[in-house]
C-alpha cells in the first residue's frame, strides 16, 4: 500500500493507494497519518478496509500532495552515511553513524515551494531514503530486529545550507532547519512492498541535469544498522522519520564555484519505487 495526504497545506486528508493504483479515502480508518495511527496498527486497518471494500474511491485531481505523514514527533538524520559522498567531500568514512536532527516543522510537500535563507550562499540538495517508524524501537539487541519496526519507506530531500553548516559554530543544525528544508514524500509505501532497502536506486536532477545517480547499496551503515544504533541512544516512536543520508553528487562535493542552489531553481529527485518530487526554489 502506498499512504498519501492530499489537501491544503496544514488541512490535508489522509488517503491510500491500493496496489491497482487506484486512489481511496482513509478517512473512515484514520483522521490522519501520524504516529497515532501507526501505533494503533493503521496499516494493518487500512489493508483489511481496502480489502473489504469498506474504502470509497477518490479523485485526487488538483489537491495539493502533502508530506504523507503528519508532524513525526522527531526527524533524525544520518551525516556521511555513503562511501562516495564522504570521499568527493573530503571526510573520512564514518566508524560510528553521525548524527543530527531536524525540527518536524521543515517538513514540506513534495512538490512545495522550497526557500533559499535570507543570507544563504550555499544551499544544497540531498536525496535520501526515508524511513518511517511503525513500532516503538528501545534498545534493540541487534540489527536483526530493526526492519520488523519500519512502517515504510519515503523520498526524502534533506536540504542544507552549507555555509550555515559547516562555517557558522561547527553546528550542523544551523544549516539543516531552516523553513521549508524537509520536502518529504510524495508517498510513503509499506515496508512490505519494499524487501530489501539496500538496493533502491536514488536520483536527483537541478535544472534538468543530472546530478546524483546512486544506489543504497552504497550507504555505510544499513537501514537496519542505524535503527538498532539509534535505538542505544533514544527511543524510536511510531511516525518518526529518519533520514539515511545521501550519496555524492551534491553541490558540496563538487568543483568551484561550486553551483549551489538559487531561487528559480528547480529540484527533481526520485527512489526506485517510491517515486518521484519536483520542488522550484524560491527566496526567503
Amino acid at each position: 500500500m502506498r499512504f498519501v495526504r492530499l489537501g491544503a497545506a496544514g488541512a490535508e486528508r489522509p488517503f491510500v493507494r491500493a496496489g491497482d493504483g487506484t486512489l481511496h479515502d482513509l478517512s473512515r480508518v484514520t483522521p490522519d497519518i501520524d504516529g497515532a495511527f501507526f501505533a494503533g496498527d493503521g496499516s494493518a486497518k487500512a489493508a483489511q478496509a481496502l480489502e473489504a471494500g469498506e474504502l470509497p474511491v477518490a479523485d485526487g485531481a488538483g489537491l495539493r500532495v502533502g508530506a504523507p505523514i503528519a508532524a513525526p514527533g522527531k526527524i533524525v538524520c544520518i551525516g556521511m552515511n555513503y562511501r562516495r559522498h564522504a570521499e568527493e567531500t573530503g571526510a573520512p568514512v564514518p566508524t560510528e553513524p553521525v548524527l543530527f536532527m531536524k525540527a518536524p516543522d521543515v517538513m514540506v510537500g513534495p512538490f512545495d515551494e522550497v526557500l533559499v535563507p535570507r543570507g544563504s550562499t550555499a544551499t544544497d540538495w540531498e536525496v535520501e531514503l526515508g524511513v518511517v517508524i511503525g513500532k516503538t524501537a528501545r534498545y534493540l539487541e541487534s540489527a536483526d530486529e530493526a526492519l520488523a519496526h519500519v512502517a515504510g519507506y519515503v523520498v526524502s530531500n534533506d536540504v542544507s545550507e552549507r555555509d550555515f553548516q559547516l562555517n557558522r559554530g561547527g553546528q550542523w543544525d544551523k544549516g539543516k532547519n531552516c523553513e521549508t528544508f524537509n520536502p518529504l514524500g510524495p508517498e510513503l509505501v509499506t515496508a512490505d512492498e519494499i524487501p530489501d532497502p539496500q538496493a533502491l536506486g536514488l536520483r536527483t536532477w537541478v535544472n534538468g541535469a543530472k546530478v546524483q545517480d546512486s544506489s543504497t547499496k552504497d550507504m555505510v551503515f544499513t537501514v537496519a544498522e542505524i535503527i538498532h544504533y539509534l535505538s542505544q541512544f533514544m527511543v524510536l516512536r511510531p511516525g518518526d522519520l529518519i533520514n539515511t543520508g545521501t550519496p555524492e553528487g551534491v553541490a558540496l562535493g563538487q568543483p568551484e564555484p561550486k553551483p549551489y542552489l538559487r531561487a528559480g531553481d528547480v529540484v527533481e529527485l526520485e527512489i526506485d519505487g517510491l517515486g518521484k518530487q519536483r520542488q522550484t526554489l524560491g527566496q526567503a
